[in-house]
């Protein structure tokens, strides 16, 4: 089956990283196409599936703000028998996206002198502009604390698993570096025993056997554990009946190092034994 990624967000984001990131992927790749353009690029890739199995479009709010509401009707029209169609939305908080304006002195794309906005106007307005599309999306990437090679390697691992049904993400955070808000649901992990206050487990991370060993051996660690497991389980059918395409659940201490970690793999290690697909990242680490 063919399949159709609209790559969107806000500027400065990482939509350039991403559309090389799956060219390297062999998708082929089309930057800044206007949205109403969407039926023409359909009509053309399906006369040859063959030589376009993987097509990946990139929309940003140099469209027209009717045609950004628009996009749900167009992709709602494309055969989804065909053509598997999913959108992927990259945001950043705004002093995120200051920074990295103000580092590579590129315009923005509401700044120019047609529009006659400061910086900081033009990235509220996108923000609000693009709204609309991200209500839409299958999942939504924050690229706040992300470096280029780290998105990279989060578009690879997700674009390398199926989309037939839904696939969760697991990330572990430091909640002292603030709480990822692509994220469906937040665990606070920090009621937990805190490994970082034993000298000897303080340099080591949650994947470590003596970490491990610390928090499997507490009642509390496991009661935990054993709930988010249950709740987990319980609601990812939910998801998948309302045709959602990825969860991300967010696993957070004080940190990011040890107890978040340690939930996450062995989260993973239990969606796995259940044979529900998922992903892990652990964002303070890799």
């Amino acid at each position: 089956m063919q399949q159709l990624v609209v790559i969107t967000g806000l500027s400065g984001a990482g939509k350039t990283v991403v559309l090389r990131s799956l060219e390297d992927m062999e998708f082929y790749c089309v930057d800044n196409m206007p949205i109403n353009m969407l039926p023409q690029l359909v009509n053309h890739i399906n006369q040859d599936p063959e030589f376009y199995p993987k097509v990946a479009v990139g929309v940003d709010v140099r469209s027209k703000n009717q045609s950004l509401s628009e996009l749900e009707t167009l992709l709602s029209d494309i055969d989804q028998s065909q053509i598997k169609t999913r959108v992927i939305f990259l945001s950043a908080d705004k002093k995120t996206v200051l920074k990295r304006y103000n580092e590579t002195r590129r315009r923005h794309p509401l700044s120019s002198q047609q529009h006659n906005h400061s910086l900081t106007e033009a990235i509220a307005i996108e923000k609000k502009l693009m709204d609309v599309i991200k209500q839409q999306a299958d999942l939504i990437i924050d690229t706040s604390h992300l470096k280029p090679q780290q998105l990279k390697q989060q578009i690879w691992q997700i674009m390398s698993q199926p989309n037939e049904h839904v696939a969760v993400i697991v990330k572990s955070f430091a909640f002292k570096r603030g709480v990822p808000f692509d994220a469906d649901f937040v665990f606070d992990a920090r009621c937990l025993p805190n490994p970082y206050w034993q000298t000897e487990l303080r340099a080591l991370t949650g994947k470590d056997q003596l970490v491990c060993e610390f928090l499997q051996e507490d009642s509390v660690v496991k009661d935990y554990l054993r709930d988010l497991c249950y709740f987990t389980k319980k609601w990812i059918k939910q998801f998948e009946a309302n045709d959602r395409s990825y969860i991300t659940i967010a696993i957070g201490c004080t940190g990011g190092q040890h107890r978040s970690v340690f939930l996450v793999e062995s989260l993973h290690q239990y969606l796995e034994k259940k044979s529900i697909r998922n992903m892990v990242q652990h964002r303070e680490l890799d």
